[in-house]
């Protein structure tokens, strides 16, 4: 066989794209070639928890920005993406939250109702992933979970059941007090076996098709142009950004709007790209009058206890502590998050605090509002147009607004109050509708979690079926979190791992 023939191609080495090249590698038989943009994960911010914010606009990350969103006073807000292997799974804060029972039944999906998918999340956690309580929770942590009980907020279960209601600290992908990313787990022990080869560095232009049958991909590294060969399938794992960014390069897509970037169309199908979702956050920081924050971890002492014993605030994900609420008591499940932070998280961790603070973030769990993402060029190094169409959708805002009042009651609840002073930039201290919309408009930003662009379905409306393969085409999947069809009331990495697991006995099934 050729050396640049395999039996499958998997595109991306992120949460699914490393499931897939340990689950189908498993076969000594049969070939995996496993094709990744980025470089591989050395850096040592991706070791430490609380050092992730760390790694974004570094060369770990795509560094993407969104177009200007009106619903967020004409705003191009900044999107990192994990580049290298891992995926993002090797920059995040390490959260590892389901979603809830309705988010899968809700998919109306056959063979993807939660009690269907459920094994696939179970198979992936522990081992070969590692879901771990946090080792040194913050002392604030603490405090914020009790101001949850004195303002009453419901608790039913823990965090990853079926159909949890409450707050608790979040469990989080760490080993040891060390991240654990999709890399750790699953590629590192994979790539000893003689049948699966990984390309770092290695940029996928588009994939080939001969007719209707995808034939393998072309791809950029080092400066030289390069094809390998795919016998069975090519598997798009390259995230809800970049897997419909290729598949439209690729000739695969609306027709309309390939031509007017550029790209001779091969294969109508319109729906790629479309149907954008994402989580969207706002917070409220406030100066804290103790000086306890993790705005001291990295000092010495803190450094050296991490060091030394994996413990401390350096072994933080930063996002410590998590509720999860409804808006309105009509609403079927939990619509809103809230995230606590022991230290002001501004400007993605880019921007350095003015001193001791926390922080309180609001996230929309279930948008009504869609986006999508085109083309902007038919150069491959080009980034994507990304429009997430934030607060399209009025409903969007009210609700955000009612997280922040409910967040800004936990602040002066009897557990909180002693750490809480004065409100910290950017929030102005306001609480009315007005001001805390226009706070939104003007301060939200993404929790990165975009999903749906190459959505699951039988209708014209999606991009792949049940069994994630690409309409109309044959030897091409996508698996990853692109394919879901609505956007999951928790977090994404948990079901990015547990799509990457299905698809794997898809394939071999």
């Amino acid at each position: 066989m050729a050396e640049n023939r395999f039996d499958y191609v998997i595109v991306g080495a992120g949460a699914a794209g490393c499931v897939l090249a340990h689950r189908l590698s498993a076969d000594p038989a049969v070939r995996v070639a496993l094709l990744e943009a980025g470089e591989r994960d050395k850096a040592q911010e991706i070791r430490i928890p609380a050092a992730f914010s760390k790694l974004f606009t570094t060369a770990y990350d795509w560094n993407y920005h969104t177009s200007k969103q009106s619903g967020l006073a004409d705003r191009e807000l900044y999107w990192p993406r994990g580049k290298t292997l891992g995926g993002s799974t090797s920059i995040n804060a390490q959260m590892w939250l389901r979603g809830q029972r309705a988010d899968y039944d809700g998919w109306d999906c056959p063979g993807w109702s939660y009690d269907e998918v459920l094994p696939y999340f179970t198979r992936a956690e522990n081992p070969p992933m590692s879901i771990s309580p946090l080792r040194t929770p913050h002392t604030l942590s603490m405090k914020f979970l009790a101001a949850c009980a004195e303002a009453g907020l419901p608790q039913e279960g823990n965090l990853n059941d079926a159909s949890h209601a409450g707050y608790g600290l979040s469990p989080v992908t760490q080993r040891r007090g060390r991240r654990w990313s999709a890399a750790d787990a699953y590629l590192r022990p994979a790539m000893r076996r003689p049948n699966l080869t990984v390309v770092t560095g290695a940029l996928v232009e588009r994939v080939d098709l001969d007719g209707d049958r995808a034939t393998g991909v072309t791809y950029r590294e080092s400066g030289a142009v390069k094809q390998v060969l795919a016998d069975r399938e090519v598997i798009l794992s390259a995230g809800a950004v970049n897997s419909p960014q290729l598949l439209m390069l690729s000739g695969i897509g609306d027709g309309e709007q390939l031509r007017a970037a550029g790209v001779t169309p091969r294969h109508e199908l319109p729906a790629v790209g479309r149907h954008l979702q994402d989580h969207l956050a706002s917070g409220l920081g406030v100066h804290c009058p103790a000086p306890i924050t993790m705005v001291a971890a990295e000092s010495l002492p803190h450094v050296l206890r991490y060091l030394l014993l994996r413990k401390g605030m350096l072994s933080s994900n930063v996002a410590e502590a998590v509720a999860f609420v409804r808006s309105d008591p009509s609403v079927e499940a939990p619509d809103l998050e809230l995230i606590f932070a022991p230290v002001p998280f501004i400007d993605h961790g880019q921007t350095d605090p003015p001193g001791h603070g926390i922080t309180i973030g609001v996230v929309l769990l279930q948008p009504e509002s869609e986006g999508q993402i085109t083309l902007g060029s038919s150069d491959p190094a080009a980034p994507p147009v990304i429009d997430p169409g934030y607060l399209a959708a009025e409903a969007d805002t009210r609700r955000l607004v009612t997280g922040l009042k409910l967040a800004h009651r936990l602040l002066e609840t009897e557990a909180l109050r002693p750490f809480v002073g004065e409100p910290m930039e950017p929030w102005t201290g306001s609480v009315d509708d007005d001001s805390l919309a226009a706070h939104v408009r003007e301060r939200a930003e993404t929790l990165y979690h975009p999903v749906g662009t190459c959505r699951m379905g039988a209708g014209p409306d999606s991009v792949v079926d049940l069994e994630l393969k690409v309409h109309g085409l044959q030897g091409l999947r996508v698996a990853d979190a692109s394919v879901m069809p609505r956007i999951n009331r928790g977090h994404t990495q948990a079901p990015a791992y547990m799509i990457g697991e299905k698809a794997a006995d898809l394939i071999k099934g």
